[in-house]
């Protein structure tokens, strides 16, 4: 699934085609994702002014003139491409890769000229329209950590949350009640930034140790997000271009090669936790 980076670099690359522009039509090409598309979803969205596009934690968020927010999420599989689009007869939309885009189920036509096209060849993704007035108490939002790049995330903030927890502290990075938009590849590389061990119990780390770990959190993110996110297998960028993240990793899917700490003599090991790979170096995580 899409973690934080990934979406972000979907936002950023979606803000020139969407923000300020109107919605002229939209093509709503099957009645649900992973679940129905709200009762008159293309009739509502029709006409609206998208005046922002932001993010919170592994969710897309698109504010319309009208007071409604579009809560959009990628699910495993979702994607969006911006392309210039035609409308030759109104209601008739036509691009020379319909025929192949049999997993395009959502396509924006923008008033600037833009097409916004969401494709999800396993719709696990999901479209909701709420009032934005009501974004802390609807279900998709409501009880999400903080932001780890928001200006709040620091140590002292992360070893409050964690005082006290005797679950493993990957265990804690990945509760988004938590930390909001953290998933299993950054959650390994920020650990072994860090020097700490996933298996420790939260609530073990010292005050020192979480402003490391914060520190790490954060640069982990920034460079993931400025290398377009990490393509594994479905994550495309708004352009269509993959991203490059995957060539960075210092531990993710890296089994038995040398850790990538100059100063360590270990090589990086596949554990399971909860059901999920992690990949740690037990001589340097501690």
């Amino acid at each position: 699934m899409p973690e934080l980076p990934e979406v972000e670099t979907v936002r950023q690359g979606l803000v020139p085609a969407m923000e300020g522009a109107v919605i002229d039509a939209l093509e709503q090409r099957r009645p649900d994702l992973r679940f129905p598309f709200p009762a008159g979803f293309a009739e509502r969205l029709t006409g609206r002014t998208i005046i922002g596009l932001g993010r919170r934690a592994k969710y897309l968020l698109a504010d319309l003139d009208d007071g409604a927010l579009l809560i959009m999420h990628l699910g495993m599989s979702g994607s969006f491409r911006v392309e210039d689009g035609t409308i030759q007869t109104p209601g008739i939309f036509y691009h020379p890769r319909d025929k192949q885009a049999a997993h395009d189920h959502v396509v924006f036509h923008l008033s600037n000229g833009k097409r916004v096209v969401y494709n999800d060849p396993r719709r696990f993704g999901f479209m909701d329209l709420v009032r934005r007035a009501d974004i802390a108490t609807t279900p998709h939002l409501a009880g999400l950590g903080i932001e780890p790049v928001g200006n709040a995330f620091d140590g002292v903030t992360l070893h409050g949350l964690f005082a006290g927890k005797r679950t493993p502290l990957k265990a804690a990075l990945l509760d988004q009640r938590l930390v909001a938009g953290l998933g299993n590849i950054y959650v390994c590389e920020a650990l072994h930034m860090a020097g700490l061990s996933p298996e420790r119990a939260a609530g073990t780390i010292t005050a020192e140790e979480a402003g490391r770990l914060a520190t790490a959190i954060r640069e982990v993110l920034g460079a993931a997000i400025a290398a377009g996110g990490s393509s594994l297998r479905d994550h495309r960028q708004a352009n269509g271009e993959l991203g490059y993240f995957q060539h960075s990793f210092r531990v993710y899917d890296r089994e038995g090669e040398p850790c990538p700490n100059l100063a360590c003599s270990g090589v990086v090991t596949r554990t399971v936790q909860s059901g999920r790979s992690t990949f740690h170096c037990l001589t340097c995580q501690r």
